[in-house]
């Protein structure tokens, strides 16, 4: 690319949830000798945080904020983005001996806009999977709870303080499916983004690979397979899916395992996060018949626009949160853990009244 950013480096985005296969696919697709794929480079997500820094630094966090954002707001922030980004991937790229860098973060999806301000014309790869099948994966290796003790699902009336109460990374991987999942969607329709459903991936990862290839300007014929080669890159990263170190093929037995990992509760907590109207967009309607047909209900539209708006309390209030300071420093802007704290109580007066209006609905349901 040229123009405003000169010349870049051939990079493309690999987009989908975590427990999606966004591992599998990335190292499928590095088999060709043109492609590297590192386990996952979080880049654009530091970046795009540029200036936030955890409260505890030395320095004063919302002190650094400030300045960093005063400084940077009388320059093109994009531009300076953009120019970290091309030389990380330039080196990554130069030091592998490879032409093209496929970045696969998973989180990516909080961070959309900001890659398409940054790399407008980049390529995206956006892959899909059952979202039953992600909820499966999550329980099964990250131990990720879809139910509370009491009858009701996870969503129900001690959301609030199971949000408040169990660990970020808990509840952010049931927000990866309330938020990520509609927002990655909508991302279908953007140009220069190809779709691939790990379904058929599994099951035709072949032809899979080589539409992939091509979309991305690679000759497909210098992939002879799309069969499993080793993963030891992966040994040496704290990042991506362990269990591919383990496997000598591609493997279609997770397409359907959920149907025995899940019970009726957790399909129900599920589909009401997803929403029955997202799983049939998606071409889920079989496994939406099939949690069906095992007594799971549709409640409809209104209660997975609760969930979302829940869930988007819940992540405003995990970064009012984060801005909490201690002691003020001299000179530091005004920006006090009282007016902070005030937030916070709000946001959770919010978040309690939001579960309650659910509860009631689905009370009636």
């Amino acid at each position: 690319m040229s123009g405003r950013f000169g010349r870049s480096p051939a990079v493309c985005f690999l987009l989908g949830l975590p427990r999606s296969g966004t591992t599998l696919l990335a190292h499928l697709l590095q088999h060709h000798p043109d492609i590297v794929a590192p386990p996952e480079p979080w880049l654009m997500l530091a970046l795009e945080a540029f200036g936030r820094v955890d409260q505890r630094h030395p320095a004063g966090s919302s002190l650094i904020k400030a300045a960093t954002s005063e400084f940077l707001g009388r320059i093109d922030r994009t531009i300076v983005s953009r120019a970290f980004a091309d030389a990380a991937y330039d080196q990554y790229l130069a030091e592998a001996g490879k032409r093209i860098i496929i970045d696969k973060t998973p989180r990516y999806w909080t961070v959309l806009e900001f890659l398409e301000s940054v790399y407008p014309d980049a390529p995206h790869i956006l892959l899909m999977r059952n979202p039953y099948a992600i909820a499966a994966s999550l329980k099964s290796t990250w131990g990720i709870p879809l139910r509370t003790e009491s009858s009701h699902s996870v969503s129900v009336s001690s959301l609030v303080d199971l949000m408040l109460r169990l660990p970020d990374v808990i509840i952010t991987s049931l927000a990866d499916l309330v938020l990520g999942l509609p927002k990655l969607a909508a991302h279908r329709t953007r140009p220069q983004t190809q779709f691939v459903q790990y379904e058929l991936l599994v099951a035709h990862p072949d032809e899979e690979i080589r539409r992939l290839l091509t979309g991305l300007g690679c000759d497909p014929a210098a992939v002879a397979s799309a069969g499993m080669r080793q993963a030891d890159y992966l040994r040496s990263s704290s990042f991506g899916d362990r269990k591919i170190l383990e496997r000598n093929a591609v493997d279609e037995s997770s397409v359907k395992s959920w149907q025995s990992q899940l019970s009726v509760e957790e399909m129900q907590t599920v589909t009401d996060l997803v929403g029955a109207e997202l799983l049939l967009e998606l071409g889920y309607e079989q496994e939406l018949l099939h949690a069906q047909k095992a007594g799971v209900l549709d409640r409809g539209g209104e209660v997975t626009e609760l969930y979302r708006r829940i869930f988007r309390t819940w992540w405003d209030l995990r970064s009012t949160k984060a801005a909490l300071s201690g002691p003020s420093h001299a000179g530091e802007p005004v920006h006090t853990a009282w007016n902070v704290s005030e937030n916070c109580d709000a946001a959770i007066e919010m978040l309690r009244g939001e579960v309650a209006r659910l509860e009631q609905i689905l009370n009636i349901s």
